[in-house]
């Protein structure tokens, strides 16, 4: 009944294949959310697989629905005495669309692949691989000390790459049912591939589209070039005014009034570093005066997602009647969302764009959250990832990416700690997704380490 006991037990797993065996089950089973023929995986991803998991942890499980999901959600709850504190666990079962075609030669979204120091396969690291190390690190200590010392709840969704539409509805709807005192979950990417990272909220995010309709059809540039609009140029133009030429944004409601010294400080020694595969940084983009870390974690960025105008495959000589931008905004704790939109089209209207038609191109939106990075609760976290490593783990104040962080934060009032088991350079989203060893070996003696602290009994008061 040691800490050193249920971080050895993990380590066994890993060591010996239990976590690769699990995860390659897992990795097999389809479970696209975008794809409506998958539905039938997306249930069996519950039934099959995690409710076991969890009852054989002494866990009661039930099957939540909500007509605006695109799945089920798995309860499970394990209550050792209502005194102590209650852990909320979250993980998503649904995978971004597996693009089996585009995988290198050899590989497949479907079936687990060791190459190296990488095991390939779509889930492995968004998100099955990493809700699949916390359970497992929950179950070794169990087995260790014979109870965990704290009250467990988790979630499991199979909706999350859509948007998590009916999470919200589902956490307003369950709210008694979901209390609890602090959010302790894994999603996203470390800082690098080498350092512990925990983050404690996301960036906002939110998707539109622009678009200009001047008329029906394309008309000869040679009769027609000069005395048409080109709502290609129109819309160049118009996007072009959102930021300076090197990115700077210039829509005053898209930014912060100053970056937070508590944020600044949590980022002081801080790294973006992608690994060999990952892009080079460009030093001049962005918000002058900020580091890449703070131009990242706190701040906002606009990109053009797509474009489109005429036929690109196959253009002809016309003048285009019509075109098209995706764009999106990622905004941190401090932008009203939902003034996001209003904004910019106030914005295109004073610029001289009022045929700039902007819609949003989902209905979900995440709101911007952060944890105080000073919170008693982060102090305590960040100690017990020292503790179990060795390595001063990196704080960032929120994840770059966009996560569902705001309905547990705002609906069920919890403080939000997550631990990453990736890294920026894994190809999550895209084919080749990969997890390094290293990193899903470490996560289970993080995890473990951590879960056996918070039944020691000396947490932070509530």
């Amino acid at each position: 009944m040691t800490r050193a006991a249920a971080i050895a037990l993990a380590q066994d797993y890993f060591d010996k294949g239990g976590f690769k065996s699990d995860l390659a089950r897992l990795v097999a089973m389809p479970t696209e959310s975008q794809n409506p023929d998958r539905a039938p995986a997306l249930a069996a991803y519950l039934e099959t697989e995690m409710r076991p998991l969890f009852e054989s942890l002494g866990f009661t499980c039930r099957i939540l629905n909500h007509p605006r999901a695109k799945g089920p959600f798995l309860f499970a709850e394990r209550i050792e005495d209502p005194a102590l504190p209650t852990i909320f666990g979250y993980g998503h079962g649904d995978v971004i669309r597996g693009l089996d075609a585009q995988w290198s030669e050899g590989l497949s979204p479907w079936t687990l692949t060791e190459r190296g120091d990488r095991w390939y396969g779509r889930g492995v690291v968004d998100n099955k691989g990493q809700h699949v190390i916390n359970i497992n690190a929950l179950r070794c200590v169990l087995e260790s000390r014979g109870k965990l010392g704290f009250n467990a709840k988790y979630l499991i969704e199979m909706g999350e790459e859509c948007g998590s539409p009916g999470l919200k509805e589902i956490c307003e709807e369950q709210k008694e049912l979901f209390r609890s005192d602090v959010l302790i979950a894994s999603d996203g990417p470390r800082l690098n591939a080498e350092r512990p990272t925990l983050f404690l909220g996301a960036r906002g995010g939110v998707t539109f589209d622009l678009s200009i309709t001047a008329r029906e059809g394309g008309h000869h540039s040679g009769n027609w070039g000069g005395i048409l609009s080109d709502p290609a140029i129109q819309l160049a133009h118009a996007i072009a005014s959102i930021t300076s030429p090197t990115g700077q944004i210039r829509i005053h409601e898209w930014v912060p009034k100053d970056l937070p010294a508590a944020v600044r400080k949590a980022l002081v020694d801080c790294e973006i570093d992608g690994g060999p595969d990952g892009p080079v940084i460009d030093p001049s983009w962005g918000e002058p005066g900020l580091s890449p870390a703070e131009q990242v974690f706190g701040w906002c960025s606009f990109d053009v997602l797509a474009m489109k105008a005429g036929v690109p495959e196959t253009p002809v000589n016309a003048v285009p009647p019509s075109a098209w931008a995706r764009c999106q905004l990622r905004f941190v704790v401090g932008i009203d969302q939902h003034d996001v939109v209003p904004a910019l089209r106030r914005h295109l209207i004073r610029h001289g764009f009022p045929m700039v038609d902007v819609q949003y191109a989902r209905d979900e939106i995440f709101n911007a959250t952060r944890l105080d990075p000073e919170d008693a609760w982060v102090h305590w976290a960040v100690a017990s990832v020292a503790k179990s490593t060795n390595k001063k783990p990196a704080l960032l104040p929120n994840l770059g990416g966009s996560l569902p962080n705001d309905i547990f934060a705002d609906i069920l009032g919890l403080r939000t700690i997550w631990l990453p088991h990736s890294y920026p350079g894994c190809s999550q989203h895209a084919p080749n997704e990969h997890l390094p060893v290293a990193i899903a070996r470490e996560g289970l003696t993080l995890m473990a380490g951590l879960y056996w602290d918070l039944g020691e009994g000396d947490t932070p008061r509530l």
